[in-house]
């Protein structure tokens, strides 16, 4: 599969969700890290969205919650390439009625090359990243071939 290459742009346009369970540690990696976030554009679900638009007395594109679309809607804006960097604090040890669309946002992250943490650790050496402050030339499979495999026919 051949492949092109997308511009992540200085500055970054970031996804911010977390389970009801790890809203608490988002919040205080949030807050660990105001002045770098405060750079970028971000944009989470819900709750989430309002609790850290609060905190960080900046303004947050807020989807729905999760269980609402929420997830659905960021994994579509990742697809469009609206977004480009997504921090998910999931919960592994809570069953969740939208387990389908925790897998399905996880499944677009990883589809198109975005930066993923899922956890305090992983994000903490994604934001310290000298490539957090420049330009990044991510590379992405050419989907074209996929996308014209039923015309072929």
């Amino acid at each position: 599969m051949s492949k092109r290459i997308s511009v992540i742009g200085h500055k970054k346009k970031i996804a911010l969700v977390a389970h009801d369970h790890k809203k608490a540690d988002l919040l205080e990696w949030v807050k660990f890290n105001k002045d770098t976030l405060v750079q970028h554009e971000l944009f989470a679900t819900g709750t989430t969205g309002k609790i850290i638009e609060k905190e960080l007395g900046v303004k947050i594109t807020t989807f729905e919650s999760g269980p609402l679309g929420g997830d659905q809607q960021i994994g579509s804006r990742i697809a469009e390439g609206y977004i480009d960097f997504l921090i998910f604090f999931w919960d592994p040890l809570e069953s969740l009625s939208h387990d389908p669309d925790v897998k399905a946002l996880l499944r677009m992250a990883t589809v198109w090359n975005i930066p993923t943490a899922c956890n305090r650790a992983s994000a903490d050496f994604l934001i310290s990243s000298p490539l957090m402050c420049q330009e990044y030339p991510r590379t992405l499979p050419d989907y074209e071939t996929y996308r014209q495999r039923l015309t072929d026919v």
